[in-house]
C-alpha cells in the first residue's frame, strides 16, 4: 500500500469520525425536552417566565414555550387534550373532574392567598359603591363577577360568604367567561362586585375605574393555584416532570426574594420587572407597566410546596355543591410525589 493511499484512507476516516461527531453533537444540541406550559399573563405566572428568561428550564434540558389563556379552567382542559405539558392555574371544578377520569394529577402548589402579603382585591364597580357597596358587609344579594361556574372566582366568593355566615345562593353568580370580560363588566356597572389579582386590582383602583373594599385574605388563607400536568407524563416522564418543577421553584424563589422580601441585588427588581414586562402588560410601555407588575407580586410557595389539606377541602365543597363527581377522592386530584405537602 503507497503512503499516498494510506494518507488518503487515514483523512477520510477523519471526516467520517468528524461527521459523527457533528451528527452526534446535533443529538446532543436537540436533546433538550420540549415543553408547553399554559399559563395566564398574570404577575402571579410570573415564576414561569423568570425561570425562562434566566434559563433555568434550559439548565434541566427542557426547551419550554407559553401558551396563553385567558381563564383557569381551559388549562386544565388543554393538559387532558396534550396540547400543553405543563399547566399553572387554579383549582378549579373543570380541573377536579378531569382529574376524576385520570386525565391529570396537581403536582405543586404555587399561588397562595396569605395573610401579610398583597392577595385577591375585592372591588366594587363605581355605581354600586355610589349605591352604599362600601364594604365587604355589604356585598349579600350582589351580582359577583366570575369566568365560570366552579372556577376559583367561584369558590372565592365562596369563602367571603362563608366567613359572614352566608348561604351562596344569597349571591348572584355572573359567569362571564374571561377576565377581560370581568373587568369590562365592572368597570361599566354590569356587575356589582368583583374579587381579582392585584396587578389588576390596583391599577382599576387608582385609577378610579372601580373602588377597593376589602381582601381576601381578610377571610380565608388558601391555596389558589397550582401546577398540574397529565397522569402520562406522571407515568412515562417522571424525570421531566421532576426537572420541570425544580426549575419553575428558581423562579419562585427569585420571585420572593425580589419582590416580597426586598432582598434583590441593586438593579434586581428592574430586572425582573423587565423580565416579566415580555408577557405581562406587554402593550405597555415599560415605565407604565412596570408599577402594576411590581405591586400584583404575590406570594408563591417556596420549593413549590403544596398546601394538599387546603386542596382537600376545596374539593369537598365542590363536590357539595355537585360540581365535582362525588366519587373523587384527593389521592386521584393530588400526587404528593414531587414537593412537600401540608
Amino acid at each position: 500500500m503507497t503512503n499516498s493511499m494510506t494518507r488518503r484512507r487515514w483523512l477520510s476516516g477523519l471526516g467520517l469520525l468528524a461527521g459523527a461527531a457533528m451528527t452526534m453533537g446535533g443529538v446532543a444540541a436537540q436533546a433538550a425536552d420540549s415543553v408547553v406550559l399554559g399559563a395566564l399573563r398574570f404577575t402571579s405566572h410570573g415564576a414561569g417566565f423568570v425561570a425562562y428568561e434566566k434559563g433555568y428550564f434550559e439548565e434541566e434540558d427542557l426547551d419550554v414555550s407559553f401558551e396563553f389563556f385567558q381563564a383557569a379552567q381551559p388549562i386544565a382542559v388543554a393538559i387532558a387534550s396534550g396540547d400543553v405539558d405543563f399547566g399553572v392555574t387554579g383549582v378549579t371544578g373543570g380541573l377536579m373532574n378531569l382529574a376524576e377520569k385520570d386525565a391529570l394529577r396537581i403536582v405543586a402548589g404555587v399561588l397562595h392567598e396569605k395573610k401579610g402579603y398583597d392577595g385577591m382585591m375585592v372591588l366594587a364597580s363605581n355605581q354600586a359603591y355610589e349605591g352604599g357597596l362600601t364594604s365587604i358587609d355589604g356585598m349579600k344579594g350582589k351580582s359577583v363577577a366570575m369566568t365560570q361556574v366552579g372556577s376559583t372566582f367561584h369558590y372565592m366568593t365562596n369563602l367571603i360568604a362563608d366567613a359572614q355566615g352566608w348561604d351562596m345562593s344569597d349571591m348572584k353568580m355572573v359567569p362571564l367567561q374571561k377576565v377581560g370580560a370581568m373587568v369590562a363588566a365592572t368597570q361599566s356597572g354590569q356587575v356589582d362586585v368583583m374579587i381579582m389579582v392585584p396587578h389588576i386590582a390596583k391599577a382599576l383602583a387608582e385609577g378610579g375605574s372601580a373602588k377597593e373594599i376589602g381582601w381576601l385574605n381578610e377571610y380565608a388563607e388558601y391555596q389558589i393555584s397550582t401546577m398540574i400536568t397529565s397522569v402520562d407524563n406522571i407515568e412515562n416522564e417522571r424525570d421531566k416532570v421532576e426537572r420541570f418543577i425544580r426549575a419553575y421553584s428558581k423562579g419562585i424563589a427569585d420571585m420572593n426574594r425580589v419582590f416580597l422580601a426586598g432582598e434583590g441585588a441593586e438593579g434586581e427588581k428592574e430586572e425582573l420587572t423587565k423580565m416579566i414586562h415580555k408577557y405581562v402588560y406587554n402593550d405597555r410601555p415599560y415605565e407604565k407597566a412596570a408599577p402594576s407588575i411590581q405591586s400584583g407580586a404575590m406570594y408563591l410557595n417556596e420549593g413549590a410546596a403544596l398546601n394538599k389539606t387546603d386542596v382537600a377541602t376545596q374539593m369537598q365543597w365542590f363536590k357539595d355543591e355537585g360540581l365535582v363527581d362525588s366519587d373523587l377522592t384527593v389521592d386521584q386530584l393530588v400526587d404528593d410525589s414531587f414537593v412537600e405537602t401540608f
